[in-house]
């Protein structure tokens, strides 16, 4: 079980005199107690620290955490150039990078944003798959790909990642059509359900598509994305939910209510949280990507240690679970 962090890159998730350079030691925080992982964020929606931007940065600040996005819009920017800055980056991390990907949403979360980088709504997601199937050509030296919506000759000597292949690639995406692309294409699934058992047959479709396309069910990553607030010494579930509340205006305006209905959202107690959590790891999920649901750097490192406390007992979990769940070889995910 790898067990990540999202860093609140977004200003929404800061509070006065918060300071975004402290995001870094953030970051090193997280790897010191224990986090495998530090994931960010993309979007034009709210300000916030460019995605590749901020994993640069934590690339020479930290030592063995994988570094990925969770997830990266890649019509956001220009294909090549992508291709060149994640190979960058990949090799400044010395092949800690993973590059979970999404075609973005319908309404305030999607649209808007292909039209700001001038990109057609239709047929975004061939768009994606074209995208990084264009990364993998261009980090395997080609100089040349010719897909339907994407075509390119003559393209530069382009840099070489520090694994052969590149970084691996994950799908962020829930839906039934997104699960069959993902076991088809992708190194790993990263979808948010807020059911387990959603998770659980999803992952079985993400599975069966892999095998069918000729590969190995267990060559994708089951990962998840998952907000967590856990509750302090004293404080009832419902003092959880108003917190929860909270982060979910100020980040999405939205209510809790109405999030939680789309997205994995889990509040508590430590022992709530835990087995919450543990559901969705004997569902198969097997590197959690979690979401500390606070407002303010200072409330955030204090969830980060709350949720660090959680580590051992999920990563024993998995570890009992992992005869009847195949488990990702380490080298795709790190």
């Amino acid at each position: 079980m790898d067990i990540g962090v999202l860093l609140p890159t977004g200003t929404a998730q800061w509070g006065p005199g918060d300071d975004p350079r402290e995001l870094v030691a953030f970051g090193r925080r997280a790897e010191r107690s224990g986090f495998s992982s530090l994931f960010v964020n993309d979007s034009l929606i709210s300000p916030r620290i460019e995605a590749l931007t901020m994993l640069a940065a934590l690339a020479p600040a930290t030592e063995s955490v994988t570094l990925g996005t969770a997830a990266l819009m890649p019509f956001l920017r220009r294909p090549v150039q992508t291709a060149q800055t994640l190979a960058s980056l990949d090799l400044l991390s010395g092949g800690r990078l993973t590059v979970a990907v999404g075609a973005g949403f319908p309404g305030r979360f999607g649209r808007p944003l292909y039209d700001l980088s001038e990109v057609p709504w239709e047929r975004r997601f061939a768009r994606l798959d074209e995208t990084v199937a264009l990364w993998r050509a261009l980090w395997a030296g080609a100089d040349s790909f010719h897909g339907e919506i994407l075509r390119f000759d003559g393209i530069p000597p382009a840099t070489a990642p520090y694994r052969p292949g590149g970084p691996p690639v994950w799908l962020g995406g829930g839906t039934p059509a997104a699960q069959a692309r993902t076991g088809r294409l992708y190194d790993g699934w990263l979808p948010y359900p807020p059911d387990p058992a959603d998770y659980a047959s999803g992952l079985l479709n993400v599975r069966t598509a892999a095998t069918g396309a000729g590969r190995r069910a267990q060559d994708v990553t089951p990962a998840l994305f998952v907000s967590v607030r856990v509750t302090e010494d004293g404080e009832d579930t419902d003092g959880g939910r108003r917190e929860l509340d909270a982060y979910a205006r100020a980040v999405y305006g939205m209510p809790l209510a109405e999030l939680e209905r789309i997205q994995a959202v889990v509040t508590g107690s430590a022992e709530q949280v835990r087995a919450r959590l543990t559901r969705f790891a004997e569902a198969g999920a097997r590197h959690l990507v979690v979401r500390l649901g606070a407002l303010g750097l200072a409330a955030q490192r204090d969830q980060l240690e709350r949720v660090a406390g959680l580590i051992p007992a999920l990563r024993a979990t998995a570890a009992a679970d992992a005869p009847a769940v195949p488990r990702v070889q380490r080298d795709t995910l790190a």
